[in-house]
């Protein structure tokens, strides 16, 4: 007999979750505004939110945590944690932040002006916010194929060579000050990028004489995908991958809260000596001094050693394969998903799943409404809301894809818990031709609305 895949860890140690009822649910997004980050997590039983900042650590990062040097300056927590990013990703020079839209906020309050552009594959929102904050502007390029989400293409993530051409004849280099890609691609679906791709604009960019920085939250996942899909990487390590990676990259910001597998933690790495020297000024005024910037030295000690655990290859498939399993799951009774299944997460096409409902409504923000009381799983939006309005009209934006996301912690639930989720969705795909109703803005931000949005029903 064939031996079953099996988790590649055992637990220690569990946390009790609250069930609930329907009444009680329907309830508390009500007086939730009908905003998901909204509510107690004592009133969530599977939580889908997000999955950055919410994994379990293993023995040996708690163990880790204990040995914290906490410093002010010079710690040895931080030359555990510069070691470790030099040994992995190859940059030299790095800036510790407290997380990944402080390592963009350090990084664009370095190179960005008003009017600059952005080019990049799908920018998620906070890199985005970063960018039109600053009156500047985001130029999506990914693949046509990305928009897709029944079209199973290997590499969703990578950007259209054509169409960053484009934007690079149209202005002058001084107006660009970087490319963005985003590794694996959140926006898109959770989507790789290939090596060729990496590979591919970072030729242009050197030809045009333009900076490439990698948002890299999800980098090791971004490697796992290269590794079992692309032509010629299957007997290269996950390690070995990732420095290729990073080979073309001149620089990279991390949310350590993913693939590191920490609570908190992120930090710039850099090539650039120079721009290493410029963005100090600004890790110091807005995180902190150089050697720990926002975080302690448990912290970083933690951090180092979850991007080792993070690039290990039994780990990642694990992890893959459990997001995997509940997209496999939706896909044999129907529901509309992104194919193929995310490195960190499951993207319901709410178009596809609600196309009786008008988008000024917020489709993908109303189906994750409907699971959360179906089921009590809370999932997010990644739709019209966080696009947010045209900086310049003042409108919706309403982007090709309208998602809702299941992102699945690392090292945290069951397959049982996947087999509850799916039945969750699936009664709520049974019943969608009685949702006929959607929701209207009552109050919101000007920039990230979603994350404190208030709603009503339409």
């Amino acid at each position: 007999m064939k031996l079953p895949f099996s988790e590649s860890y055992k637990i220690k140690m569990v946390e009790p979750i609250r069930r609930s009822t329907r009444e009680q649910r329907e309830q508390w997004i009500e007086d939730a505004k009908y905003n998901l980050f909204n509510l107690r997590s004592d009133q969530v039983f599977i939580d889908l939110l997000t999955d950055s900042g919410t994994g379990a650590m293993s023995q040996m990062q708690w163990s880790e945590m204990m040995l914290g040097d906490e410093s002010y300056a010079g710690a040895s927590s931080y030359f555990k944690i510069k070691n470790a990013i030099r040994e992995i990703t190859g940059f030299e020079y790095f800036l510790p932040t407290h997380q990944g839209r402080a390592a963009e906020n350090v990084l664009f309050s370095t190179i960005l002006k008003e009017n600059d552009i952005v080019p990049g594959n799908s920018h998620f929102d906070t890199t985005k916010g970063h960018i039109e904050f600053r009156k500047a502007h985001a130029i999506d390029c990914t693949i046509d194929e990305a928009f897709i989400t029944t079209l199973d293409h290997p590499f969703k993530g990578d950007v259209d060579l054509n169409k960053l051409e484009n934007v690079l004849k149209a202005h002058p280099a001084s107006q660009i000050p970087v490319i963005i890609i985003t590794i694996t691609c959140n926006s898109s679906g959770g989507q790789p990028v290939s090596m060729k791709n990496l590979r591919e604009v970072k030729k242009m960019a050197d030809q045009y004489g333009i900076t490439v920085f990698f948002d890299s939250a999800r980098f090791a996942e971004n490697a796992y995908f290269i590794k079992i899909r692309e032509e010629g990487y299957r007997d290269k390590s996950i390690r070995e991958i990732v420095r290729e990676m990073f080979s073309y990259a001149d620089g990279m910001t991390m949310s350590s809260k993913k693939d590191a597998i920490v609570n908190m933690g992120g930090f710039i790495g850099f090539n650039s000596k120079e721009l290493f020297d410029r963005a100090t000024m600004y890790n110091i005024l807005f995180e902190g001094y150089i050697s720990y910037g926002g975080m302690s030295g448990r912290d970083m000690n933690a951090l180092a050693q979850g991007l080792y655990e993070g690039t290990d290859f039994d780990y990642l498939e694990t992890r893959i394969k459990q997001v995997a399993y509940l997209g496999g799951l939706l896909k044999d009774y129907g529901i509309p998903i992104q194919f193929p299944f995310g490195g960190h997460a499951i993207f319901v096409d709410a178009k596809r799943f609600l196309p009786h409902l008008p988008k000024e409504e917020y489709v993908a923000q109303t189906l994750a409404i409907e699971l959360y009381i179906e089921g009590g799983v809370r999932g997010v939006e990644i739709g019209t809301l966080l696009a947010d309005r045209d900086p310049g009209t003042g409108l919706n934006r309403y982007p090709d894809l309208e998602l809702m996301r299941l992102a699945i912690p690392r090292r945290v639930y069951t397959n049982n818990h996947m087999d509850y989720i799916a039945a969750a969705l699936i009664n709520v795909f049974d019943r969608r031709d009685k949702i006929t109703k959607g929701f209207k803005i009552v109050k919101e931000a000007p920039i990230l609305r979603h994350f404190t949005v208030e709603l009503e029903k339409a």
